[in-house]
């Protein structure tokens, strides 16, 4: 009876284990997802429905509010301006911080380790500890309620994911490729170009996904370096649906879920990278 006992000891504690640790994941996917359903649920409701019964099911579903949204508030024209500036900011960051990895994974230069420590250690920073900073240098060189300026700030401030990440892809390239490169009169720009970037891009997709997810959901410089509608991004004009609109909550619900759809796509179509490009560099050989 006592080896019975402690045969079947190591299994049941086997199983506690299992269902703990798949009650704690479904614990938090629950937190994770109620506020998205009833985000989703909401944008559904009349006015009436949202104030009177805010945790029930809409009785049916209302596309006035999505409508309102679209054509009342003008969000197509702030969609417009979202993308023209996640797409810049996104192209140069991956453009700026690619060289800057090459460098410091590839060539061997003085400081170079404290370059890329400084670099990567600027990700700890809060955003909003930049906001004179940036607000003198934009108001100064003329960029104020521009869409360059948020250009410039959000490549600015989304350095440091994106060094660490290409870099990290850039130093588990085998060097002997480069040297036949070398052998072969490849210049600088040759050897970047042809050899580097083309086996960096799960990195630069992952840095360019975190960049532009980034871009798309922020909102204090947006809100500090625009003054205007015809520059204003959507996280932005959300804001104002409770002045312009009377505390229109359906509308505001909508909008908000309109303007998630964009990151949630990338997400689900660049995952896989996304995951291999966080992971790389986990396990060496």
């Amino acid at each position: 009876m006592k080896q019975r006992t402690i045969s079947t000891t190591p299994f049941a504690l086997q199983i506690t284990a299992k269902v703990a640790k798949w009650a704690l994941l479904i614990l938090y996917l629950i937190i994770a997802l109620l506020p998205i359903l009833w985000l989703i649920m909401s944008s559904f409701k009349s006015e009436f429905e949202i104030i009177s019964s805010p945790l029930a099911f809409p009785t049916s579903l209302n596309f006035v509010n999505f409508i309102n949204a679209i054509r009342i508030s003008g969000l197509h024209r702030f969609f417009i301006n979202s993308f023209i500036v996640t797409a810049f900011a996104t192209t140069l960051n991956l453009f700026f911080c690619s060289l800057a990895a090459f460098a410091v994974a590839r060539e061997e230069w003085r400081f170079k380790s404290s370059f890329l420590i400084f670099a990567t250690a600027m990700v700890l920073i809060p955003i909003i500890a930049f906001m004179v900073p940036y607000y003198s240098l934009i108001t100064t060189i003329g960029l104020y309620n521009t869409i360059w300026a948020l250009v410039a700030v959000y490549t600015a401030i989304n350095i440091p994911i994106s060094m660490f990440i290409i870099t990290n892809f850039m130093t588990a390239i085998p060097h002997e490729l480069e040297d036949s490169a070398l052998i072969d009169g490849c210049s600088f720009w040759q050897r970047f170009s042809k050899i580097l970037v083309p086996l960096t891009v799960p990195g630069l997709v992952t840095a360019g996904t975190f960049t532009f997810i980034g871009c798309w959901n922020e909102f204090v410089y947006a809100m500090l370096l625009t003054s205007s509608q015809e520059v204003r991004t959507v996280q932005y004009a959300v804001r104002f649906f409770n002045s312009e609109f009377r505390d229109d909550y359906g509308g505001m619900f909508a909008a908000i879920v309109l303007t998630m759809i964009p990151t949630i796509v990338i997400y689900i179509f660049m995952h896989d990278k996304i995951v291999s490009g966080v992971t790389a560099g986990a396990v060496k050989e």
